[in-house]
């Protein structure tokens, strides 16, 4: 229920085909876990089948803010998403700061631009989700920071919705 409450604002609906209204408007998603988390329910049978962890790179559509950032953060990207299941929150916290490593590495290393690693607030958190760690690099003469990756622990809210054991 936070879940979808949470990204309520964020969903861009579909209600029209060419000409014709459709009978029912059809969500564009915002995020992966509604349609990943069924297969996790299938493939996931027992403790003998944790971790299990998934990357998957797609588009999504967000209709979160009214002026979009050209080059920033437009209404649809692509972006990358990991999803884990794992058999203790011991092990998800160390999954969730192990991606954050991996994120700010990227940043830092690689793309040469410094982040700040930490954690959002209850208000900003992954809907559904127990906690949100985020990198936030700085933009120069703006005064501002912008969001460049996050790390989450979904707890076992979606497992428990998905029938996850």
């Amino acid at each position: 229920k936070d879940h979808v409450e949470g990204f309520a604002p964020e969903v861009a609906w579909v209600t029209k085909s060419g000409d014709g209204a459709l009978d029912n408007p059809i969500a564009i998603r915002p995020t992966s876990e509604t349609i990943m988390y069924p297969a996790f329910a299938n493939w996931i049978r027992s403790h003998r089948d944790l971790p299990l962890k998934l990357n998957q790179w797609n588009n999504v559509v967000r209709w979160e803010f009214k002026h979009p950032t050209p080059f920033l953060r437009t209404r649809e990207f692509l972006w990358q998403e990991g999803h884990t299941a794992h058999a203790t929150c011991d092990e998800a916290d160390a999954e969730v700061l192990t991606i954050l490593g991996f994120y700010a590495g990227v940043y830092e290393e690689l793309l040469a631009v410094p982040v700040i690693k930490g954690k959002k607030t209850e208000k900003e958190k992954f809907a559904g989700g127990y906690y949100t760690t985020t990198v936030e690099a700085y933009i120069p003469g703006t005064g501002r920071a912008i969001q460049g990756a996050t790390s989450h622990n979904l707890g076992q809210n979606f497992g428990k919705m998905f029938k996850i054991e």
